[in-house]
Formats: structure tokens, sequence, C-alpha cells
């Protein structure tokens, strides 16, 4: 067994013990904790299969904004699950069981884990991408061209998702959310300690030119638009957390969130019909430079990433600052 293999195997033996150690936990706080974990051992596995785009958004939203907004929704109900009676289990339990057998059925069509002979490797497609991309769209990262310049479209679908949900949990949490009561914000605002102040306000612009570096480096590296905002969402959820939700809202009111949530979505919109204006398709980005096609490439593909680190971020934010600012219900 290969080392690559042997590090594979040790991280889904964790995975799979600690979804069978949540599914028995009754106590919700440790749940959500162990959850969090779950969350960063995936984000190694897409480490391990080079995916490292995926792993910066798994650990920045699964390991960090999810775990503060669960830890917020158990402060304002109780922190221990109620015992189900085994009658009511058995149906879930007979779901789980059937979703399982039928993925493990289905996972018998797969290749080998890491075998060199794989479609994915094979296809002529790949090909395309990998070498004729390079000419195509003159970006290095294949990922960022396919995501940003081939399937345009496409990214602009999730970018409109992306709105429309948090518009959505905006407008659910909008009704019950009453700033002046503190009820939430005493329950999670690390503002007490000192410690914490310090090594976050050290911290803060770190994570803030991470952001930015992981946005600008989109075209060389692993990184984009939604890797850059959920990185920037933490850094503000981490003020908030540290310093506390009125400081928070100082440094970035509520107005001005809710400004930038559809702002993004305007930018690509407004990209692609720009570039129809100069004669060419919608997001055909070569027409922002004829004379020189792999510029323009260049500019649209980093306005396009900008549009989406922008909403991304205002979204992320603006449901945490929603979220914090709900009364206690208990």
């Amino acid at each position: 067994m290969t080392t690559f293999v042997l590090i594979n195997v040790t991280l889904l033996v964790i995975l799979t013990a600690t979804a069978l150690t949540v599914s028995r936990m009754r106590a919700l706080y440790e749940a959500t904790m162990l959850t969090a974990l779950f969350s960063l051992v995936t984000a190694c596995l897409f480490v391990l299969l080079d995916a490292v785009d995926v792993a910066f958004t798994e650990a920045a939203v699964g390991v960090g904004i999810s775990t503060v907004l669960l830890l917020g929704g158990l402060s304002l109900t109780r922190s221990r699950e109620t015992v189900t009676p085994r009658r009511r289990r058995l149906p879930g339990a007979a779901v789980a069981v059937l979703t399982g057998g039928t993925l493990i059925y289905a996972a018998q069509d797969l290749p080998g884990f890491g075998a060199a002979d794989t479609p994915v490797q094979n296809h002529p497609i790949t090909d395309v991408y990998l070498r004729q991309s390079q000419e195509d769209i003159g970006i290095p990262n294949t990922v960022t061209s396919v995501l940003a310049s081939y399937r345009g479209l496409d990214t602009l679908g999730e970018l409109v998702v992306v709105v429309t949900a948090g518009v959505a949990v905006l407008l659910l949490l909008g009704p019950l959310a009453r700033p002046e009561d503190a009820g939430w914000r005493k329950s999670l605002d690390l503002v007490d300690y000192r410690v914490l102040r310090v090594v976050s306000g050290m911290l803060m612009p770190f994570i803030l030119l991470f952001a930015l570096y992981v946005l600008f480096h989109g075209d060389f590296g692993p990184g984009g638009g939604f890797q850059a905002g959920v990185i920037f969402a933490t850094g503000f959820v981490l003020y908030g957390l540290v310093f506390g939700l009125d400081k928070a809202q100082r440094v970035l009111p509520k107005a001005v969130l809710w400004s930038l949530i559809p702002l993004g979505l305007v930018l690509f919109i407004g990209l692609g019909v720009v570039s129809m204006l100069l004669g060419g398709s919608f997001l055909d980005y070569n027409t922002l430079s004829p004379g020189d096609p792999a510029a323009g490439q260049h500019l649209g593909i980093l306005l396009v990433e900008a549009a989406i680190g922008i909403t991304v971020a205002a979204v992320m934010t603006s449901i945490f600052f929603s979220f914090a600012s709900r009364r206690t219900t208990r």
C-alpha cells in the first residue's frame, strides 16, 4: 500500500468514525464541533485529490462560518437533542441503509482508485482543456479558464443561486432580527478575552490580504472569487465574534452589505452586455481587447472573479449579521 493510499484510507476511517459518533450523540454542542472536524478532514481529502479550490471553500464555510451559525442556533434553542422513540428512528435508519447500499452498488462501476487509465485521463476533452485552453485563454490555471470563460454562463447561474439563497435567508431572518436584543451576542461574544482580541487584531489584516491574494492569484493557482469571498466573510465573522457585533456593523454597515449583494451579479451581467455591445457574444472577453485577445481574457476573468467575490462575501457576512441579531426565543 502506497503512502498516498494509506493517508486516504486513514482520513476515510476518521470521517467514518466521526460520522458514527455524531449520529449517536445527544449533546449538540459537542456534535457541532465534531461536524467541524468532519469538514476539516474533508478539506484535507480535497487537497490530496488536487482540488485545492474546493478545499479552500470547505475549510472556510464548513469549518468556519457553518460552525459559528450552528453554535448560534444552539444558543437560541437547547443544547441537547430530545430522545427520539425507537419506532420513529427505524424509517430514518432504513432510508440511510438503502441510500448507502445504493451508493456502494453504484460505486462498483467506478474505475480503480488512482488508476492512470480512467476516462478522465484518456478522454479527448481532457487534452483540449489542458492544452488548447492555454492558447485560447492564456490562463495557466485550467480550472479558472473553465469556470470563468468556457462555462461562464454556468458560473453566472451559480451566482444567481447564491444571491437567491442569500436573499431568501435574509427575508426569513429579517422580521425576527432585533439588534437591540443581545441574547445571542452574550452567548458568543468573545470581547472580554484580551488574548483573543490582540491575536485576532493582528490576524485580521493577513486574513483580508490572503483573501485578496486568493482572488487575484486565481489565474495562476488555486483560488478565485468563490474562495476569496468566503475568506473575506470569515474574517468579518471573526471580527464580529471577538470585537462584538456592534463594532463589526460600524466597520461594515448592513446597508452597505445589502447593496453589495446584487452589485456582483450586476457587474457580471454588465460585463456580458458590454461584450455584446462591442460586437462579440455574451461574456466574450476577447472583445475587451481586440488587438490582444489574451489580455481581454485576463481582464474579463478578473472582473468576473471580483464580481463573484463581492457577492459571496456580502451574502455570507449579511447572513451572519442578521442571524446574530436575532432575539433569544427560549
